[in-house]
């Protein structure tokens, strides 16, 4: 699926967050972070301000690294491995779920939402910063289904609970769905999907998780995927997110 840059009216000068998420850099929030930490140079100088417009004639660097705008849009399904970070670089040096599509793609993938360090499944990684933001968007409502699997029962309770919302150390989680597969693997399914959600919600049960999967997100399922290997989204795909069709 390609796009011109032309077709995304960029002659015009526009925002500097919204230029580093067309150029692949990452999502428009996560460039408002880069940008006031000053990470970002324009023409030489170091800029912070949010508000400040740039045009593709300017030179623009992250990190020190040239930053271009790319012409074509990538939307790509990882099954990320458990023991990889979403992020596009880790100070603690950890493995980053990135780096298993570098050497498979040109253009500056960033991951749509997270998956924490300890938790396997799916994930998009695109460089369309309109495309990451309405997708992560909590509005957008889109489904995650996960499975849970530990080593000890779980109790007729936690679901329950989990269904009925629950408020731990102040913060309100609640599942759409939650079903007792096995008396050690559940299914869950989130909307809104808060930090560590089903992790909180295991340990104030105090369940350990052996393993946390993600399965389904809206209605693309991982059917063939396996740790590590990735596909690109079919337009039909892109479409049911964008529109919530399912």
């Amino acid at each position: 699926m390609k796009q011109r840059v032309k077709d995304l009216n960029l002659q015009d000068k526009i925002r500097l967050q919204v230029y580093l998420a067309h150029a692949g850099v990452a999502s428009r929030r996560a460039s408002e972070t880069i940008i006031t930490s000053g990470r970002v140079t324009v023409n030489g100088e170091i800029v912070r301000e949010l508000g400040t417009k740039v045009s593709p004639e300017d030179k623009i660097t992250v990190d020190g690294k040239l930053i271009k705008l790319e012409e074509t849009k990538r939307y790509v399904l990882l099954h990320k491995p458990a023991g990889y970070v979403c992020s596009l670089k880790d100070e603690k040096d950890r493995d980053v779920a990135a780096d298993l599509l570098k050497p498979h793609f040109s253009e500056r993938l960033y991951n749509v939402g997270r998956l924490d360090m300890f938790s396997a499944g799916l994930i998009i990684f695109t460089n369309d910063g309109d495309f990451a933001a309405k997708v992560s968007h909590p509005s957008s409502e889109i489904e995650k289904e996960y499975i849970v699997e530990t080593s000890v029962m779980i109790s007729d309770d936690l679901p329950k609970q989990f269904l009925k919302g629950i408020r731990i150390e102040g913060v309100f989680y609640k599942a759409k769905e939650a079903e007792l597969l096995t008396k050690r693997k559940l299914r869950v399914v989130l909307i809104e999907g808060k930090n560590r959600e089903i992790r909180r919600v295991f340990e104030h049960f105090q369940i350990g998780i052996k393993s946390l999967t993600r399965v389904r997100i809206g209605t693309i399922k991982n059917e063939e995927l396996k740790p590590g290997e990735y596909r690109e989204l079919s337009q039909v795909e892109i479409t049911s997110l964008l529109e919530k069709q399912y």
